[in-house]
């Protein structure tokens, strides 16, 4: 699929209720899903890119009410620690805060100080380990490498199928049923090109009114005439 330019501009949403469970991600929900109780008040949820780990921050952070970070977003308005003392605080990419961010080790070690204190509760996301983040701080590395982490896998069928049965049904497309078998054993293992693909075959099948088939996915993505009708 490496030929395919997906039209990525598309923008999901957080609801919790389309978030699909699976073996691939339900300790991590578990994990999620203890908050208040989260130890020292604090929690780094950790997976791949596309495993679904901003979805499942974000809808965590509509039921916390939580203020949310980018921590690569060189737009992000400086932080104000005293505005965030007893607040929910999501932190996204935390692992990749210098890459432009206004969020500093020094900010860091202050937020996962105030996790705990007044109500307050620090989500961190990050594709690496705390025990990987690079810092200089002493204090803030002790701070890390206590840090509990829960784990996010990248998705499986059972993940992927829901998000691209969501994905058409967002769209009102109905598609065959033997579509889906026949994708989740081609398509990346990530929910953000899921989403694209669904949008990639609308517009095609908008432009040649068709319906989505095997067959035509198959054409469509050139997967080659062959594959579009192997048992």
């Amino acid at each position: 699929m490496s030929q395919l330019k997906l039209p990525l501009e598309r923008l999901p949403t957080f609801e919790r209720a389309d978030f699909a469970v699976s073996p691939a991600n339900e300790d991590a929900v578990r994990a999620v899903d203890t908050w208040p109780e989260w130890p020292n008040g604090r929690l780094a949820l950790i997976g791949p890119s596309g495993s679904g780990k901003t979805h499942l921050a974000r809808a965590w952070a509509a039921q916390a009410s939580a203020v949310i970070v980018d921590a690569t977003d060189p737009h992000q308005a400086p932080l104000n620690l005293p505005a965030l003392r007893g607040r929910a605080v999501l932190v996204e990419d935390a692992d990749r805060r210098a890459l432009g961010g206004v969020v500093s080790d020094e900010d860091l070690f202050h937020l996962l100080n105030m996790a705990g204190v007044d109500g307050g509760s620090l989500l961190l996301t990050a594709q690496t380990a705390p025990l990987e983040w690079q810092t200089i701080v002493p204090d803030l590395r002790s701070r890390l490498n206590a840090l509990t982490a829960a784990l996010i896998d990248e998705p499986d069928d059972v993940v992927l199928e829901a998000v691209l049965r969501r994905a058409f049904a967002d769209r009102l497309i109905r598609p065959a049923d033997d579509v889906y078998a026949y994708l989740l054993r081609r398509i990346p293992r990530s929910a953000p090109e899921a989403v694209a693909l669904v949008a990639l075959l609308d517009e095609a099948a908008s432009e040649g009114n068709r319906g989505i088939t095997r067959a035509f996915v198959a054409q469509v993505l050139a997967f080659g005439e062959d594959d579009a009708f192997e048992d």
